[in-house]
C-alpha cells in the first residue's frame, strides 16, 4: 500500500468516525528536518563544540589530510 492510499484510507475512516482528517503526507517534512538540525546544534553546544561551520571544518580537515597523503583535490575549497 502506498503512502497516498494509506492517507486516503485514514481520511475515509476519520470522516466515518467524525474525527479530524490526518495531515497529508509530506506536510511536516521540512519541520522535521529543521528539528533534527536544531537538535544537532544543541548537542554541539552542550558538548562545547562549535555549533556552526562543523561540516565545512570537517571537509577542510579531510582535504588537508588527503593533500598530505599526496592526493590532489579537483578544485580548491573557498
Amino acid at each position: 500500500m502506498s503512502v497516498t492510499q494509506q492517507f486516503l484510507l485514514d481520511s475515509y475512516r476519520a470522516a466515518q468516525l467524525g474525527q479530524a482528517a490526518p495531515p497529508a503526507p509530506g506536510v511536516h517534512d521540512w519541520q522535521a528536518v529543521r528539528e533534527v538540525r536544531d537538535y544537532g546544534r544543541f548537542q554541539a553546544v552542550i558538548r562545547e563544540r562549535p555549533a556552526h561551520g562543523r561540516v565545512r571544518a570537517g571537509l577542510a580537515r579531510l582535504v588537508s589530510a588527503l593533500r598530505g597523503a599526496g592526493v590532489r583535490s579537483p578544485r580548491p575549497l573557498p
